[in-house]
C-alpha cells in the first residue's frame, strides 16, 4: 500500500537550484526512514540524503553537504530535496525511497523497500 511519486526534476545551469518532491502514501501512522538516491550513467545508485521521521535525524552524502537540504512535510506526507549550487556531477536520475521500521537513514539502496519511479536532474556548465 506504500506509494512514492517524485517530481521537480529538470535541466539547470551549474550554480542553479532545483527542489525535488516525493509524495508518499501508506506510511502516515508510523515512523520510518526516507532517502534520496541518484544514479548517473555508468555509476551505481548512491545515497544522497536521508531523514528519519521519528526524530528528524538527517544524513547527507559528503559531496552535497552545505548545498542540499532534505526535509519532510508531515501534514502533506511529502518529502523534499532542496538542491542549491548544483554541479555537473549532480546530474542523474533521482529516486526517493522509504524503509522500515526498523531502518537506517544511511543504509545503502539495497536496504530500502519502497521506491518511486525517479525524476531526471541535468546540470549543464
Amino acid at each position: 500500500r506504500v506509494q512514492l511519486v517524485e517530481s521537480g526534476g529538470g535541466s539547470v545551469q551549474a550554480g542553479g537550484s532545483l527542489r525535488l518532491s516525493c509524495a508518499v502514501s501508506g506510511y502516515t501512522n508510523s515512523h520510518y526512514c526516507m532517502g534520496w538516491f541518484r544514479q548517473a550513467p555508468g555509476n551505481e545508485r548512491e545515497g544522497v540524503a536521508g531523514i528519519y521521521t521519528g526524530s528528524n535525524s538527517l544524513y547527507y552524502r559528503d559531496s552535497v553537504k552545505g548545498r542540499f537540504t532534505i526535509s519532510r512535510d508531515s501534514a502533506q506526507n511529502t518529502l523534499y530535496l532542496q538542491m542549491n549550487s548544483l554541479n555537473i556531477e549532480d546530474t542523474g536520475m533521482y529516486y526517493c525511497a522509504a524503509d522500515g521500521p526498523p531502518c537506517s537513514i544511511s543504509a545503502p539502496s539495497s536496504h530500502f523497500r519502497y521506491w518511486g519511479q525517479g525524476t531526471q536532474v541535468t546540470v549543464s556548465s
